[in-house]
């Protein structure tokens, strides 16, 4: 009634010369760990070299043009009490941010081609469905093991993991946006002799924008939840402060990196929600009509109207003055 006791299929030992491969061809990847890691360590060199008080400026700036006045006061708030939350959150928070960054930019660089291939070939879709359900089914743990069997630890290999974790769903929201473009309005613009690269950058991907940026939203939110898994292979910021935490049973510490993700998760959240309103259902046409842009505009346009107000106006007084004169020199 146990017949599985005597099967032995090898998985195990075949696992275990998988490893062995990984460690005995480590070098050959070394290149491309040191180019990450370079360009991660650059990504935070930036961010931890702005002042706190000038990052929250920009940041409230872009939530302002992006997603309104509104947000941008949720996003200035929330980055104030960021910076209240301990001495050392706003490094650990930037250094995460960082991290956070890149990955999103690596699923992007990765996702959008592989969804815009699948939503333009049944065959690719099929073929890449179970490989995306079986990314979204596996425990987010296992992924860090042939990582660090190929790479090490590091915030390379937290990088590498949080990609893999996070761009299923930027695939498929990429794929599914696409498809989801009536198709009344494709045959319009073939019919006026469009070109097939014009239909997709003119026609298709502006009508799936909304639901192209749900798939970036969720893809930051799934960067955000590895992050403190993704410090178990020694990668920094605010996920190894709570893992720290959490060895320690420090409560105090373990709710600081916590409302710290917490922070940043509301922050990006919100500026890229913003994304998705068009101009018009925030009550102008053009981005640049509102926000900070719109409002330096304004001003600009107001003073240049002034102007040519009181250059007509001397005009229209200079006016009657030579006709005056002509009417003297007449008589």
């Amino acid at each position: 009634m146990d017949p599985f006791s005597n099967i032995d299929l090898g998985i195990a030992d075949w696992a275990d010369g998988i490893k062995q491969w990984a460690a005995a061809n480590r070098g050959t990847i070394q290149p491309l760990k040191l180019f990450l890691n370079d360009s991660i360590n650059s990504v935070e060199s930036v961010l931890q070299a702005v002042s706190p008080v000038v990052m929250i400026v920009l940041l409230t700036l872009l939530a302002w043009q992006l997603s309104g006045r509104r947000v941008a006061i949720i996003v200035c708030v929330a980055l104030v009490a960021l910076g209240l939350l301990d001495p050392g959150a706003w490094a650990l928070a930037m250094t995460t941010l960082a991290i956070v960054l890149f990955s999103v930019a690596m699923c992007v660089i990765i996702g959008f081609p592989l969804g815009v291939l699948a939503a333009k070939s049944n065959r690719f879709e099929g073929a890449v469905r179970p490989v995306l359900d079986t990314m979204q089914t596996i425990p987010a743990f296992v992924y860090l093991v042939p990582v660090v069997m190929l790479v090490g630890i590091g915030n390379v290999s937290g990088v590498i993991v949080t990609v893999v974790f996070a761009v299923p769903p930027l695939i498929r929201l990429t794929s599914l946006g696409i498809r989801q473009v009536n198709q009344s309005v494709v045959e319009a613009a073939r019919a006026f002799g469009a070109s097939p690269s014009q239909i997709m950058f003119k026609v298709e991907l502006p009508l799936a924008i909304p639901t192209i940026m749900a798939g970036v939203n969720q893809t930051i939110m799934l960067s955000l939840s590895m992050v403190v898994i993704a410090s178990m292979i020694a990668v920094k910021g605010l996920g190894n402060e709570v893992l720290r935490a959490m060895g320690r049973l420090d409560a105090g510490k373990a709710i600081v990196g916590g409302l710290g993700i917490v922070i940043l998760a509301v922050v990006l959240d919100r500026i890229t929600q913003g994304v998705t309103r068009s101009g018009r259902e925030r009550g102008y046409r053009h981005w640049w009509q509102g926000g900070p842009t719109g409002l330096i505009l304004s001003i600009f346009n107001a003073g240049k109207r002034t102007k040519q107000q009181g250059e007509t106006g001397q005009r229209q007084q200079t006016q009657p003055r030579n006709v005056k004169q002509e009417g003297q020199d007449g008589e």
